[in-house]
């Protein structure tokens, strides 16, 4: 028979349980409130964190002025400039080739619908004209049903530009600020914090700036050398758009996983509207080589430490921050998943116990004590 269960034991059990959930819940409660004071702070957190990604870009080289006898204020402000220099040609990159060739991408794109349909109309769909124009005329009449949505989407995307033209302006005076006085933030920090929290804390975000700047670094040369050599494959096949479409691909390479199946799937369908099928599955084959490469070659050599983080773990990180917000979380999700990384591993080291000499008492007969 077995052995009835002791009633303390059981209580205690029952004691410690209650008292742990009630903690997760307080913990749960404040990561709540802060999430939300995040939120309704979020008009100036935002230019903060661009701010604080661009810094950990342009500060080796602000350093390396700095080193060779420049004035901070001076340093800063040639990075700055010579940053949104760089955002600007990357701008027109962009923006020059995809106005001089939409003209010919959309008669392609008119094009392929045009043999969309005349495969529909065959076997094994056999979907008639009729049918097809009928869609097209049920389409039509709820677009037209939705010209108020339509107008309010338009508005909504002028005020996200203008947002994004003040988040940018923001996040450049904040970079050079940072590049500026960056290195004098940490001993200020010190000298406001009392007692433990002066060591603890400007020892997390010492560890937390070397994380992010690691991984902002790498992740911006990895993707360099995605948009060179994914721009390369496009330009021999003769697929439009090259530069958009490296320069696509070389922004989404900060969403780790996610951006690189987002790039590549925009390639393909731009080749296979203007080429055709062979060469869509070419620049498939491309994408997947470089891709292989970039995990098994570049990255490794890269980042030689790494980020400390699984696969899995960047993965469901990435899908967690775009479920919650979308492309931004995409984007945030990995450096905070790096940074709250870090900040366990400093937890962890502070409460590991310390292996305890033994006593004198303690040793057998005739062991030497230690010295």
């Amino acid at each position: 028979m077995s052995s009835p269960l002791s009633s303390t034991k059981t209580a205690a059990a029952l004691r410690t349980s209650a008292r742990v959930s009630a903690e997760l819940l307080l913990i749960l409660v404040a990561a709540a409130v802060a999430l939300w004071v995040l939120g309704r702070m979020w008009s100036v957190v935002w230019p903060l964190i661009v701010g604080l990604f661009l810094t950990t870009l342009t500060w080796p080289l602000a350093r390396f002025l700095r080193r060779h006898g420049w004035w901070p204020a001076l340093a800063a402000s040639v990075v700055t400039v010579f940053a949104l220099l760089v955002g600007a040609g990357i701008v027109a990159l962009i923006a020059v080739p995809v106005a001089d060739q939409s003209g010919e991408l959309a008669d392609r794109v008119v094009a392929g619908i045009d043999k969309l349909r005349e495969w529909a109309a065959g076997p094994p769909l056999n979907i008639g004209d009729d049918q097809i124009t009928g869609a097209l005329d049920t389409a039509t009449d709820r677009l037209q049903d939705s010209v108020g949505s339509v107008v309010t989407t338009a508005v909504t995307g002028v005020s996200t530009v203008v947002n994004g033209v003040v988040t940018a302006v923001l996040a450049l005076f904040l970079m050079f600020f940072f590049l500026k006085d960056g290195p004098r933030f940490l001993p200020w920090l010190t000298r406001q914090l009392p007692g433990r929290l002066a060591t603890d804390i400007p020892e997390v975000a010492s560890r937390s700036w070397a994380t992010l700047g690691a991984f902002v670094r790498s992740q911006a040369f990895v993707g360099l050398l995605d948009a060179v050599f994914i721009g390369l494959g496009l330009w021999i096949l003769g697929v439009p758009l090259v530069l958009p479409l490296a320069v696509l691909t070389f922004v989404c390479a900060f969403v780790p996983i996610v951006g690189a199946l987002f790039a590549g799937f925009v390639a393909v369908v731009i080749a296979l509207v203007s080429n055709g099928p062979m060469d869509a599955l070419l620049v498939l084959g491309i994408i997947v080589v470089v891709q292989q490469l970039e995990g098994n070659v570049f990255q490794p050599m890269i980042q030689s430490r790494g980020l400390g983080l699984h696969a899995a773990v960047v993965l469901l990180a990435v899908t967690l921050g775009g479920s919650l917000a979308g492309v931004v979380g995409s984007l945030l999700a990995v450096p905070v998943a790096a940074v709250l990384a870090v900040v366990w591993n400093y937890l962890r080291e502070q409460l590991v116990e310390e292996p305890r000499e033994p006593e004198p008492e303690d040793l057998p007969e005739g062991s030497p004590a230690p010295s």
